[in-house]
């Protein structure tokens, strides 16, 4: 049985306001996604990492992998139109390839502030119970507008009873493959901000929680950015 690491850097970033996607952007002289793959690459249970990657930018990524000995990379897949696509094209090419045992990590490119026992727990639970997904209490109370005014509520939910899910989350590659294959030939949890745990969850599959951590932000504004940035001189971190 193998752990893989599915890093999906298929994104534009428009969000970001910048040139060049953000997975690509340099901070203190080296690439976002750069910084990603470095989690995995250290992680002593990864054994392969695949890169979905935005088309046009796959030889950019292979020379970065190259320069900074990220020799866990066996796979580039071009990106899909859609974040589900992408996942889906990483995981149809991992068919051959993978036992049906193996763990598949799925991770984005822009949460490059993961620490290893966030990997080691997903992978924990996901051999327990055949998927894991990083999650965290939910801290803000959440109010329900009014259908008929948007600007009243009268309606809670208890944050109690709320989970934030992000990445990684880990499934066992036979439970992934299959409902990839279903949720595209039914068109089940693949269009608008749907991802692999609620795709997972339209297709009826109960989900396991795995431990998160609050530094596993996604870099998705300039905001985002200068804080990466500030923990990088704060922790002196290259």
């Amino acid at each position: 049985m193998s752990n893989i690491a599915i890093i999906i850097a298929g994104g534009v970033g428009k969000r970001m306001g910048q040139s060049i996607p953000k997975q690509f952007i340099n901070i203190n002289d080296k690439p976002v996604l750069v910084y990603t793959l470095e989690s995995f690459q250290k992680h002593p249970q990864i054994d392969a990492i695949e890169l979905v990657c935005l088309d046009g930018w796959q030889n950019v990524a292979r020379a970065y992998a190259e320069q900074y000995g990220i020799s866990k990379l066996k796979w580039i897949v071009t990106g899909g139109a859609s974040g589900q696509e992408s996942i889906r094209n990483g995981v149809y090419n991992l068919e051959g390839k993978a036992a049906d045992d193996d763990v598949i990590l799925i991770h984005d490119g822009v949460r490059p502030l993961l620490n290893s026992e966030v990997i080691s727990d997903v992978i924990v639970k996901c051999q327990q119970y055949g998927n894991g997904v990083t999650s965290m209490p939910y801290n803000e109370q959440i109010f329900v507008i009014d259908e008929n005014d948007e600007t009243v509520t009268e309606k809670y939910i208890p944050r109690e009873t709320l989970r934030r899910v992000s990445t990684p989350q880990a499934y066992r590659f036979d439970l992934l493959d299959q409902k990839y294959h279903e949720a595209f030939e039914k068109k089940i949890g693949i269009y608008g901000s749907a991802y692999t745990n609620t795709m997972m969850v339209d297709l009826g599959v109960k989900l396991h929680f795995a431990a998160g951590s609050d530094m596993n932000i996604k870099l998705t504004t300039p905001e985002n950015l200068d804080f990466f940035k500030a923990y990088l001189n704060t922790n002196h971190l290259e």
